[in-house]
């Protein structure tokens, strides 16, 4: 059988140190309302306003402490109208960019943000083209500046949900591999286990393809050779380099290849602990792999399995490496990374039925590489907490 996929990213992505400093060449003369959304560094942001303030621009900065919610992106976005905005600059992690993504999409696409969403809204696509986005991740993971979804929490439903549109990729993503050296130690850990989750989990998917494979084996070798260097020295040039690059390339892969049941269950579990989704997914990966590695063998899906040998072998050294050893390399990956499993950050047996019939619906779960049982999530949940 031949090679057949589909490939689409952003128009433009500008890489590396001090590249941040080449933003207010990007804006043109017509954007003279910016919206700039950040989190709660704001003097980090005052100081690129003023950069695009020299270029006759007005900036309005709209500060997003928390993961978003439904409520901060509506508000944010009535912001963007009063103003007459008409360009969104988000200045942040995966919570900010998402918010600035969201936020240019819905200031041109009338109603309300729920006629949008999925799993919890109508689910209706965007009709309208965004407003002009500009993404500066400031940590290294999530690949928010690359993907066309934005991740939402719905308060009321106690689940997080997507934002998703063709329409909704950046026009620009600017990464600075400089910005994320002031991440601190437990972040860096958290981040980078989502861009790993990320890469692992599109590489096994059942609609991975052999071009998003090798930006899954690229992202993946970063990871192995600079996480914990970054973990423990936050100054290394090199390891944060690797790590905004694997972060970015794990965004480009999950725009383009559905995720597994390691997404699948984490938005449903963030949406009811206020635990950071990076942890979530650090706790609950070796319990995927290993339920996955055993239902890929019941079925003798070898193509699967070759492809968990191979993330053992990267991520142990050990060429001979088999299937199985994937699973204790990543344990103790997370356990270098202090980073506690979901029983400590909270979670319960009382949520667990919840938790498995949501993430039985999620989008992610449907690129699992195999259909897993109601026992064998259950089995996820108890192996995790």
């Amino acid at each position: 059988m031949g090679i057949n996929f589909e490939f689409a990213t952003i128009s433009k992505i500008i890489f590396g140190n001090k590249s941040i400093e080449k933003v207010p060449d990007i804006i043109s003369s017509s954007m003279k309302n910016v919206l700039l959304v950040t989190g709660k560094n704001i003097q980090r942001a005052e100081l690129l306003a003023e950069k695009i303030r020299e270029k006759n621009s007005k900036v309005l900065i709209f500060s997003v402490e928390t993961e978003p919610t439904t409520n901060i992106i509506e508000d944010a976005v009535r912001l963007s109208g009063a103003e007459n905005c008409n360009l969104v600059v988000g200045l942040g992690g995966g919570s900010v960019i998402d918010s600035a993504k969201a936020i240019a999409a819905m200031a041109t696409n009338k109603g309300s943000l729920f006629d949008f969403l999925e799993i919890v809204g109508s689910g209706k696509p965007l009709v309208e083209t965004p407003l002009p986005c500009i993404a500066i991740p400031t940590t290294a993971g999530t690949g928010a500046e690359v993907t066309k979804n934005s991740v939402i929490k719905s308060v009321e439903h106690k689940v997080k949900v997507s934002l998703r549109s063709d329409k909704m990729y950046p026009d620009w993503a600017v990464v600075d591999p400089e910005l994320t050296y002031s991440m601190p130690p437990a972040l860096t850990a958290s981040t980078g286990m989502d861009a790993l989750t990320h890469l692992l989990e599109t590489f096994v998917s059942n609609q991975s393809n052999p071009f998003i494979d090798m930006m899954c084996r690229e992202g993946m070798r970063r990871i192995s050779a600079s996480l914990l260097k970054a973990f423990k020295n936050g100054n290394d040039f090199e390891s944060r380099e690797n790590m905004s690059m694997a972060g970015m390339l794990g965004g480009i892969a999950l725009a383009n290849v559905k995720l597994g049941a390691v997404h699948g269950f984490a938005g449903s579990i963030g949406g009811i602990y206020p635990v950071s989704h990076g942890k979530i997914c650090a706790s609950l990966l070796s319990a995927v792999l290993e339920v996955n590695i055993k239902a890929a063998k019941k079925q003798n899906n070898v193509s699967i399995l070759e492809k968990f040998v191979e993330i053992a072998r990267i991520f142990s050294g050990n060429v001979e490496a088999n299937a199985e050893d994937c699973i204790e390399s990543i344990k103790q990956l997370v356990q270098e990374l202090n980073i506690p499993r979901l029983g400590i950050l909270g979670l319960t047996s009382d949520n667990f039925p919840e938790l498995v019939a949501s993430a039985k619906k999620s989008s992610s779960m449907k690129g699992n590489p195999v259909t897993l049982s109601d026992d064998e999530l259950y089995y996820i949940l108890e192996k995790s907490s």
